[in-house]
């Protein structure tokens, strides 16, 4: 089994060391196993690094040709850089394996996904045992996220990240989703074929800082949500006909009141009900914009990345 390792990197000068060294451990004693053959690689995507990042992997490389370098030509984010590392090498491996350069994931999962893969699985999803290392608040958005991710109808793995194994032909049919706007975690169970999952222990980022602040985590979680389901605009054509009823309700309310001789006190109830519609209509409109902006980048057909350059053996 020819196994590639796809790891993007955006300002990891301060782990990449650490990083590359238990990698090439643990593809050694891979390779002395018998499970992966000595040609396997380990791939890292430098997305538009602002750092010495993209100079320590030519580094790595010079010194040993076991690692490989993808260099994107400006920073096109975390999705859109994974993407790039496995549509470049999905002709050249029989499976490759995703992760981060933090060494957050368990690098020993790598001996179980290569396992399930040999007993015939073509994709294996790393997934957290558990969440008792984060913080409340971050335990609890993550949670929240993949409820109403599994609300709004998209089909995603509880507690994965990026973190799986893809055989060649599972690469060769994601390659196949020409979408501009990437949710991996949305987009790969679409692929389909035999899948199965391997648990791990999530540890603490070994050093740097987190790429994936709050803001970042909010922007992710409405990008995962607008690409990959339609249903806020249901939910907004629900919301629709239900003021449509209550203004019904509401007119029947006043003409009784009128006939009986009653007039409609103060402008608490107008005011009140001028600001709730006016909220509801810009909130409608916020959505639909999100949706439109997205059809305006998919009739664009921008590339979702341009290499710039590739290390590798030739």
């Amino acid at each position: 089994m020819k196994l590639y390792l796809v790891i993007p990197c955006y300002n990891e000068e301060e782990v990449l060391p650490e990083t590359s060294k238990r990698l090439k451990e643990k593809y050694t004693a891979l390779i002395g196993a018998g499970k992966i053959t000595p040609d396997s690689k380990i791939v890292f995507v430098n997305d538009g690094s602002k750092d010495k990042t993209w100079e320590m992997i030519c580094e790595l490389h010079k010194a040993d040709p076991m690692f490989r370098g993808i260099c994107l030509s400006r920073n096109k984010g975390h999705q859109n850089a994974l993407m790039a590392g496995l549509m470049t090498v999905r002709s050249e491996c029989d499976a490759a394996i995703s992760m981060d350069a933090d060494l957050q994931d368990d690098i020993d999962a790598i001996d179980e996904m290569v396992d399930r893969f040999h007993e015939g699985f073509e994709v294996v999803y790393g997934v957290r045992s558990s969440r008792k290392k984060d913080t409340f608040f971050k335990r609890t958005t993550a949670q929240g996220f993949y409820k109403v991710m599994r609300a709004m109808g998209v089909e995603t793995v509880y507690n994965h990240a990026d973190y799986r194994l893809m055989s060649r032909r599972a690469l060769e049919a994601l390659s196949e989703f020409d979408e501009v706007n990437l949710f991996l975690r949305g987009i790969v169970p679409l692929v389909g074929f035999k899948s199965t999952q391997v648990t791990y222990e999530r540890g603490e980022r070994f050093a740097g800082e987190s790429k994936y602040p709050l803001k970042k985590m909010l922007a992710f979680a409405t990008e995962g949500i607008t690409s990959m389901s339609v249903k806020p605009i249901r939910m907004i054509a629900t919301l629709g006909f239900l003021v449509f009823l209550v203004s019904i309700g509401v007119l029947i309310y006043s003409i009784i009141r009128k006939f009986i001789g009653e007039t409609v006190e103060g402008w608490a109830f107008l005011a009140v009900s001028i600001w709730a519609l006016g909220g509801i209509q810009l909130l409608a409109i916020g959505v639909i914009g999100e949706y439109i902006g997205k059809i305006y980048l998919e009739t664009k057909h921008r590339p979702k990345f341009i290499v710039s350059e590739y290390l590798n053996d030739d």
